[in-house]
């Protein structure tokens, strides 16, 4: 699993990303990409498990990358515990993501096999996702 070797505040406030990305935002390594088109949260079970699904469906050829970390920590009070009494324990950790941000990149295979892939991954993300292709690999 995906998570930070240390961080600054081990229990930080909560916050909420509605603004378009910036930094991220376009696809740099591979030629095919997943964009996220809505904010959200990604812990670091979902990311490797989209990353399993991924690498399974293109039977290990290729290249992925994988642009987002967990590195925001989530806490959580144990069940059944009366109000109060501070903030609760360390759970997981997750990765704040924006609008227009890209997660995950490939290369080396088809583009059918590359979009099933990703595909595949988008389903095991709880944000609303879309297929971009690098600007040079568009053939007109």
């Amino acid at each position: 699993m995906l998570q930070p070797k240390r961080i600054k505040y081990r229990k930080p406030h909560r916050i909420k990303h509605k603004k378009q990305t910036i930094k991220g935002s376009t696809v740099c390594f591979g030629a095919y990409a997943l964009k996220s088109l809505d904010a959200g949260r990604i812990t670091n079970r979902q990311i490797e498990s989209a990353r399993i699904a991924m690498t399974r469906h293109m039977k290990r050829e290729g290249q992925v990358w994988i642009r987002i970390f967990p590195d925001r920590p989530i806490t959580r009070k144990p069940l059944e515990v009366r109000m109060g009494k501070g903030k609760g324990a360390l759970d997981h950790y997750v990765a704040m993501v924006e609008p227009g941000r890209i997660m995950f990149e490939i290369d080396g295979v088809d583009k059918e096999v590359a979009v099933e892939a990703l595909r595949l991954a988008a389903q095991k993300l709880p944000v609303l996702t879309k297929v971009t292709v690098r600007p040079d690999m568009i053939k007109f």
